[in-house]
């Protein structure tokens, strides 16, 4: 019998659901403080998630949970690209 691994769940920041890690956009604040979206869910520092639903990216823009949540400002680039990784 082979082991079912678990998937590791997070909650997305815009609707507030947990879902599996991998359905969702890792933005990551780096321990040097600069901010990126993270593609390989590997890398070190502070993460936050959110899924690919269309009204989460706007709530999360709007309300600025991702800045409360990372604990810095986050550019325009980052939201972009973002939007881009949801296409």
């Amino acid at each position: 019998m082979s082991k079912v691994q678990k998937q590791p769940m997070r909650m997305c920041l815009g609707c507030r659901e947990m879902k599996q890690k991998t359905d969702l956009i890792r933005v990551l604040r780096s321990p040097e403080g600069n901010v990126t979206v993270d593609l390989t869910f590997k890398q070190s520092g502070r993460g936050a998630y959110i899924c690919n639903n269309p009204e989460c990216f706007q709530r999360v823009k709007k309300s600025r949970a991702l800045s409360r949540s990372l604990g810095t400002e986050i550019p325009e680039d980052i939201y972009e690209k973002i939007q881009n990784r949801r296409n």
